[in-house]
């Protein structure tokens, strides 16, 4: 086995980076980032993403991290088809490369679900959680 880099890629910023460049996703004017905006109490549009682990394998130099989404809207049906479009977008970065970074697989660990928000009691939430496979060179 070989030993990990010693810092992984940063994935938040380039899974919001992909996110961004869809021009579908960009058009709902949601919030696209790792943190929410100021003044946020989870009644707008935002996506927000989160690297809640994973995994490196060392022979395939593979960061396989678990990507969250937390997708909040005015509406509890406005939250789940912003979630559906970025779920869209991510799942399509298949066989792509970003920079250095070549997605080699993407797959959906937790499908859009209801959570609501103990923080933001009045937000409408949907989580999903997907998987890449993120060859590191």
């Amino acid at each position: 086995m070989t030993t990990p880099p010693g810092a992984f890629p940063d994935v938040e910023a380039l899974v919001v980076d992909i996110l961004k460049a869809d021009a579908a996703l960009v058009a709902t004017q949601a919030h696209i980032a790792v943190d929410p905006p100021p003044g946020f109490n989870g009644t707008t549009r935002a996506v927000l993403v989160n690297r809640r682990g994973g995994a490196w394998t060392g022979d395939l130099h593979v960061d396989m991290p678990l990507i969250e989404f937390e997708v909040y809207g005015p509406t509890k049906a406005d939250a789940h088809v912003l979630c559906n479009a970025a779920r869209r977008v991510l799942l399509a970065a298949i066989g792509r490369t970003y920079g250095v970074n070549a997605i080699t697989d993407v797959e959906e660990e937790d499908g859009p679900r209801w959570l609501p928000d103990y923080v933001y009691r009045a937000a409408n939430r949907y989580v999903c959680v997907i998987r890449l496979s993120l060859n590191v060179f």
